[in-house]
């Protein structure tokens, strides 16, 4: 059974950073494309950033470019985001997912974290 853990959500003021962590278990991890989504009250989820199983390949939601990095250690079977420059409106529930689909929507994916919640104050 695989099994999706994040961890580092929080509350951060405008501007600030924050580094969110998904632990993969009972997968082949180093085989899954990984992806993070987020979900805000009253909205759909939406796509924020996607990595290859590789490494190699990379893409980001218009509203992150920039600001928000993605990064994976196989080694670790943990996927990561780098959020810089945080805004109010990038508060929402974060979810982590894997799969073995390249996809942007969400249905692609296989297997999906808890969320973890970020709160960005003004």
């Amino acid at each position: 059974q695989v099994q999706l853990v994040e961890s580092g959500g929080g509350l951060v003021q405008a501007g600030g950073s924050l580094r969110l962590s998904c632990a993969v278990s009972g997968g082949t991890f180093g085989r899954y494309h990984m992806a993070w989504f987020r979900q805000a009250p009253g909205k759909e989820r939406e796509f924020v950033a996607r990595i290859s199983w590789t490494s190699i390949y990379t893409s980001y939601g218009e509203s992150v470019k920039g600001r928000f990095t993605i990064s994976r250690d196989n080694a670790k079977n943990t996927v990561y985001l780098q959020m810089n420059s945080l805004k109010p409106e990038d508060t929402a529930v974060y979810y982590c997912a894997g799969g073995f689909k390249w996809g942007l929507t969400e249905f692609e994916y296989d297997y999906w974290g808890q969320g973890t919640q970020v709160t960005v104050s003004s």
